[in-house]
């Protein structure tokens, strides 16, 4: 039987309950109450075909680094959802886990005092001191920080153009989003291949697998607009973004270059998979997507040629909107983070023990651990980056680095190596992403409601965000109209979303 979010929040609750309990009865790790920990035991996913071997070097210089014995339960990150709610259900619960996101399970667990409330205590640890607040807040629950969040990109936001198409045409990188628009067209419009025949579009766009607000095309260009991320502040009350004038407007913009024909005919149904397929066969020029897309892009090109590759793509950021300001789309910023269950750590000296070894694990050497491997195996280090040594013994090395990158949190900042491109012109495009990054992040706009989980939304909110997703969906096919769409977003108000708004505004003043 599929699992409803209703009935996840009941198992949630019984997992709770087990969990809270199991800190009554369970025996301490190192064999006493507020003993030292001898061993971190830890419940983390990984993501390769196998998961490093137990004992490996890796291991074996954490421990040396940390002076713990590490156990790592590696779990197929395709399973890990489901490993995780039995763990916590169990009596076996590790010291230290990976958590995937807020689920109906972490919160109700988390909310029932499964695990540690590191709010105020992380400060005391450098390398478990955040650089971006904003991120940690987001990462909260309701404003307490349960997990040290597993830090991501926060700024990956791109437009990865034709470049050859832009030379032939004799058009620029798009700045903002009229420019955009006037690329697409002369994408579509003016034979950017040069082969006489009416068969390239403008943007490609696939059939996105997630609803509204999931980072597809159609929610940067809302954010570009001025709709906020997710939820946006207007007249003092956080409101959906979909709520705003601005929405409608970037949805008419969207509608309009699918109506002009500029965006690939099959974006309903081109599957993600497949992204890449009609930019790198000339079908298409204009994806946008995260700065990586670009970089595997090129790859593409240069197994196909070797000699010319770096003449067919170009990228750039965050583009102006409308209102001829930058509204920058981020990430959450975070994984998933790490937690420490209470029935482990049973005591504020053991947890600060655990702290300890989780801030010695990011630091600077136990980060290139994590990220690179070592130095001398699997890589070395040329103009203060890493290098991979191309040997299977290095490979499989790295396979596993990339299991135990798993661990890293990051919060402080990535201090360990950033990678030696192949050619000069490869790592040329790397360090100018990174530097674009760097700008975009001066007008990120964050989803204002991110720390916040509403009761109401846990039971129906993916069931309510389906009936704007299709209606958008429907607007831009030209299947309804616009008082259609907005019929849609009252029904999804009336439904419960007035509610919705209700919860996280009281949330949002409680912990204002």
């Amino acid at each position: 039987m599929p699992r409803t979010p209703r009935t996840l929040a009941a198992a949630a609750t019984l997992a709770a309950a087990a969990l809270v309990a199991s800190g009554c009865s369970s025996s301490d790790a190192a064999g006493g109450e507020g003993a030292a920990l001898d061993t971190i035991s830890i419940q983390a996913p990984f993501l390769g075909a196998q998961p490093p071997q137990q004992g490996d070097e890796v291991e074996k210089r954490l421990e040396e680094m940390t002076g713990k014995q590490i156990e790592v339960t590696w779990v197929p990150n395709s399973s890990y959802e489901d490993k995780t709610n039995v763990t916590l259900a169990g009596d076996q619960v590790p010291t230290v886990m990976v958590i995937q996101g807020k689920t109906p399970g972490f919160v109700k667990n988390a909310e029932a005092g499964a695990f540690w409330d590191l709010t105020d205590i992380l400060s005391d640890y450098p390398n478990l001191t955040t650089e971006n607040p904003e991120v940690q807040e987001a990462a909260s629950v309701n404003g307490t920080v349960y997990g040290i969040y597993r830090a991501r990109d926060v700024m990956r936001t791109s437009v990865i153009v034709r470049k050859d198409w832009l030379d032939k045409l004799g058009l620029q990188m798009p700045k903002t989003t009229e420019d955009l628009a006037n690329v697409a067209r002369a994408f579509t419009e003016d034979d950017p291949d040069g082969n006489g025949v009416d068969d390239t579009s403008g943007l490609i766009v696939p059939k996105w697998p997630g609803g509204i607000n999931s980072n597809s095309p159609w929610d940067v260009m809302a954010t570009w607009f001025g709709a906020g991320n997710g939820w946006t502040e207007r007249d003092g009350e956080l409101v959906p973004n979909f709520t705003t004038s601005e929405w409608l407007e970037a949805v008419d913009y969207e509608k309009s270059l699918i109506d002009n024909g500029w965006v690939n005919p099959d974006y309903a149904t081109l599957d993600s998979a497949s992204w890449n397929d009609p930019f790198f066969q000339g079908k298409g020029g204009i994806i946008v997507d995260v700065h990586s897309r670009a970089e595997v892009i090129r790859k593409l090109f240069k197994q196909q040629d070797p000699e010319n590759f770096q003449n067919f793509v170009d990228s750039t950021g965050n583009l102006v909107g409308p209102d001829g300001e930058m509204h920058a789309h981020p990430t959450t910023g975070y994984s998933g983070f790490l937690v420490i269950p209470k029935s482990q750590v049973r005591t504020e000296e053991q947890l600060r023990d655990v702290l300890q070894f989780l801030d010695t694990m990011a630091s600077k050497d136990a980060q290139i651990l994590e990220n690179n491997g070592i130095e001398g195996v699997n890589f070395t280090v040329v103009d203060g980056k890493a290098e991979a040594i191309d040997t299977p013994e290095a490979q499989a090395l790295t396979e596993s680095v990339q299991s135990w990158a798993q661990l890293g949190t990051n919060v402080a900042g990535y201090v360990a190596y950033d990678p030696k491109m192949a050619t000069e012109y490869e790592q040329t495009e790397y360090d100018e992403r990174r530097a674009i990054e760097a700008a975009d992040m001066e007008y990120a706009v964050f989803d204002e409601a991110a720390p916040y989980v509403s009761e109401t939304y846990v039971l129906k909110g993916a069931q309510l965000d389906n009936i704007v997703s299709d209606a958008r969906l429907q607007y831009l096919a030209g299947q309804i109209d616009k008082a259609a769409l907005q019929d849609a977003i009252e029904r999804w108000r009336t439904s419960g979303g007035d509610q919705i708004i209700a919860e996280i505004n009281q949330l949002d003043q409680e912990n204002s």
